[in-house]
């Protein structure tokens, strides 16, 4: 009898605490609704990740280890694509192996190149664009991450000052203020883009730390960072 007794007021505490939950359900549903959505607000994110040059367009060249530009953008562009996606955006990338956009019959390769990935940008419509590269000058002694973007796009210039801090904030030698910068990549599409330059090939010791599979997973989370901060706006 006593047991009986125990499980009848058992079973009468579980349904008082599941009208409990019931209720907080319905009131924190009419009070934050973004909260429990079942759609997650990142999930509606796109992203466009471009890894410049390509096939014939090599770009800089490494000075001691001849690593080329075309290569080390890709590994960037996946590594920062898989680290997007795990958080949950969308990402679409221009170029998904070493070769190139351009057309085999086009006689201004580069022409048509740039025009390949303005057509993936337009036809994708994401909210925003982030340009693989990498750097090169003269000068040696030059290094550094740097990110540009249009000077006519407000987006893109937010953008470009989260990932510029966060990179400053974590990555040595980075350069603390992005920089307008007269791109095509940039200039053709209105959605907030950046164009970074993640070190110098031409310097020594910069491109063997470009190449360190630890340092690729940093810089890359650190754009992610930028991307979260600017999101966040």
């Amino acid at each position: 009898m006593k047991r009986i007794r125990l499980k009848a007021v058992a079973i009468k505490k579980k349904r008082i605490v599941s009208f409990i939950f019931i209720i907080v359900f319905v009131v924190a549903s009419c009070l934050f609704p973004h909260i429990l959505s079942v759609d997650s607000p990142k999930a509606r994110y796109t992203i466009v990740i471009d890894a410049g040059h390509g096939g014939i367009d090599g770009g800089a060249v490494g000075t001691q280890t001849k690593i080329e530009e075309r290569d080390l953008n890709l590994i960037y562009a996946k590594t920062l694509k898989r680290v997007c996606e795990e958080f949950g955006f969308k990402v679409v990338l221009t170029r998904s192996d070493e070769n190139g956009l351009y057309s085999p019959l086009a006689k201004n390769k580069k022409k048509s190149e740039m025009q390949k990935r303005q057509d993936i940008i337009e036809s994708v419509k994401p909210d925003l664009l982030v340009s693989i590269h990498m750097n090169s000058f003269p000068k040696q002694s030059c290094r550094g991450a740097q990110v540009f973007y249009a000077e006519s796009n407000e987006g893109g210039m937010l953008l470009a000052q989260k990932i510029q801090e966060s990179l400053h904030a974590k990555i040595e030698f980075a350069k603390s203020t992005p920089k307008v910068g007269d791109y095509y990549v940039l200039n053709c599409t209105r959605c907030a883009g950046v164009l970074i330059e993640c070190g110098f090939l031409s310097n020594k010791e910069e491109e063997m730390l470009l190449q360190q599979k630890e340092y690729i997973n940093d810089f890359c989370y650190q754009v992610f960072c930028g991307i979260l901060q600017f999101f966040k706006m």
